[in-house]
């Protein structure tokens, strides 16, 4: 370990994704030598133990998570309960304050990387230790979530103009969701605006996974309005720590189709769609008339895929369709040569994956964060083609889900011909060799510049 390595440690929101995010940036920060520890739920450090590739420096601490009345027993992360009980996940790592104090204390890092846990940076400024806001999101998400001004964001004369202009503009039923961040409890009676507002505004500097060319002016602005430093950690593309080779069910699979004729689709590990929503979705992919592999939750109210299907619908995409209900390899399905499309939820770490490689985007956002990227995406970028929603109500079609693939799957389609050529351009940008060395070089080299 060089003299200038430094001691990092690891505090996410006991969510998968952002527990996968954050031992992802740590793999990359191990591999310029730094040492981590990593807080993590007792049970939960299993599933990531793969995900760890550099053991040696990554140091897994496993954290008891209180109970909190309402929890089920044994409860850890956010996959282990329904969507209304998750700030009570929060509750409970809030709870584990003391602990955290007296586990700082005894490891001595010199920086501690958190989200939602608000009370982080006070805390390790009373220890000399700095913390940095590690968002999973994009830059203008934060800025758009920690503001205290929600219901003024789109007026003329914001301090963010960028909302205003008619590229990011959101629709009447996503300002209502953003709305709804105001008043929405998120863990031990703090509002999730002021527990963002906290975290941004109480911490020593704040990182992205994402490029300076991409999000340049929402960095910028972000910067400027709350005079932080922004540190950009770029597109940190997992790298899998076992064989990276397909499972051979898919690679078989996937084989029997042409070049760029499958469509992909597949949410993340936090979307559950409503029956009639996941209905109109198949519906939809059937209706396009390409092969397709869906990797998607049951909806709501469903033990299982299966019962869930419109009726005769198995039997008639047999053969072309199929709908999987658990786990697949998506890093490596979206390298194989046959998936020409990739239908998202727009998680940040979803659309790199798919941009780093040839398939083309149909961008179905599903909560606050998603909207603000499926707009860059689709508005400013030009890399995607978003599903028509409802105004008012957000709901989609059989009918504008097919119509978003048909657009960026058929070649004599212009809009399609536009987003296809910003792809490659994007695509061979971020491909481009150095591009990610020198992000986390830059980021390693301003954590050092931070604990001075």
């Amino acid at each position: 370990m060089g003299a200038t390595s430094l001691h990092l440690l690891m505090y996410p929101w006991f969510a998968l994704g952002h527990l996968t995010s954050y031992l992802h940036l740590s793999n990359k920060l191990a591999q310029r030598g730094h040492r981590i520890s990593f807080l993590i739920p007792t049970k939960t450090q299993s599933k990531l133990q793969t995900l760890n590739l550099y053991p040696d420096l990554i140091t897994f601490v496993p954290i008891i998570v209180p109970h909190v009345d309402g929890l089920p027993l044994g409860a850890e992360t956010t996959s282990d309960v329904p969507v209304h009980l998750q700030p009570l996940i929060m509750t409970a790592m809030d709870r584990s304050e003391s602990n955290i104090e007296l586990l700082l204390r005894e490891l001595k890092p010199d920086i501690v990387f958190f989200d939602f846990a608000h009370w982080i940076p006070k805390l390790v400024r009373s220890l000399g230790i700095r913390s940095i806001l590690y968002a999973i999101v994009s830059p203008l998400t934060v800025y758009c979530s920690s503001t205290a001004h929600v219901d003024n964001m789109q007026q003329p004369g914001s301090s963010f103009p960028v909302l205003s202009s008619s590229s990011i503009k959101l629709h009447v039923h996503e300002e209502r969701a953003l709305a709804a961040l105001k008043t929405l409890n998120f863990g031990s009676d703090v509002l999730l605006a002021d527990r963002l507002f906290a975290s941004v505004t109480q911490c020593d500097a704040l990182g992205f996974r994402t490029c300076r060319e991409i999000e340049g002016p929402y960095i910028d602005n972000l910067e400027s309005h709350f005079g932080k430093p922004v540190f950009l950690a770029g597109p940190v593309i997992p790298k899998s720590a076992t064989s990276t080779s397909l499972e051979e069910k898919w690679i078989e699979w996937l084989g029997r189709f042409e070049a760029g004729s499958v469509i992909y689709c597949a949410f993340g590990s936090e979307c559950f769609l409503n029956k009639d929503q996941f209905q109109e979705l198949v519906l939809g992919l059937e209706l396009s008339g390409w092969p397709f592999l869906a990797a998607l939750k049951p909806p709501c109210g469903a033990e299982s895929i299966e019962e869930a299907f419109p009726e005769g619908f198995e039997d008639r995409v047999q053969g072309r369709g199929i709908v999987h209900g658990g786990w697949v390899q998506q890093l490596q399905i979206l390298e194989h040569p046959s998936i020409g499309c990739f239908i998202t939820h727009c998680g940040l770490g979803s659309l790199f994956e798919a941009l780093m490689n040839k398939c083309q985007l149909v961008l179905l956002p599903h909560i606050c964060d998603q909207f603000f990227n499926a707009r860059m995406m689709s508005n400013i970028l030009k890399v995607g083609v978003e599903v028509e929603k409802g105004e008012e109500d957000g709901l989609f079609t059989k009918e504008s889900v097919c119509k978003a693939v048909k657009i960026v799957m058929e070649v004599d389609s212009e809009v399609g011909r536009e987003v296809r050529a910003n792809h490659a351009k994007l695509q061979e940008f971020l491909s481009s060799e150095d591009l990610e060395s020198s992000y986390i070089d830059d980021f390693s080299q301003n954590l050092k510049d931070l604990v001075g």
